[in-house]
């Protein structure tokens, strides 16, 4: 029988009774996590405004590719789908981005294009949704 008596005032506080090689792995990932909060907390703003800088720069560099490689309608569309599904919308853009550094696009990719990319990623990523009923049948029940 595992006993877990927790304090929240005081993270050093919290007891367990259980085996003590699960006590030491549970240990140690307090520790780390501990580690882990204490670093995040502790960056100076010179590190956090050149980490920003950095990700404003790589942001910058892929608006500039895609906007070397999709048409202005293309680029539109992308727009309309990242306010709904920006998930989605980097996933496309990724995609377009892959194929251009392979090599596989030759000329500006255009709206019919894109559309179609789309469709081929809709229809690989539809679940289809299958729903089964059982009844259950009461013991009074005659089947007659």
């Amino acid at each position: 029988m595992t006993m877990y008596i927790i304090t929240f005032s005081n993270l050093e506080e919290i007891k367990f009774m259980a085996d003590p090689e699960l006590e030491a792995i549970r240990q140690r990932r307090m520790q780390e996590l501990m580690a882990q909060r204490g670093n995040g907390n502790q960056q100076n703003p010179e590190q956090q405004n050149a980490q920003e800088e950095a990700k404003r720069e790589a942001d910058e560099r892929r608006q500039l590719m895609l906007s070397q490689i999709l048409s202005s309608e293309a680029r539109e569309r992308i727009a309309r789908i990242a306010l709904v599904k920006p998930e989605k919308a980097r996933g496309v853009e990724d995609v377009i981005l892959r194929a251009a550094q392979m090599g596989q696009i030759a000329e500006k990719v255009s709206e019919e294009r894109l559309i179609s990319l789309l469709e081929q990623i809709n229809n690989q990523n539809t679940r289809q949704t299958k729903v089964t009923i059982q009844r259950r049948r009461s013991v009074l029940e005659d089947d007659d």
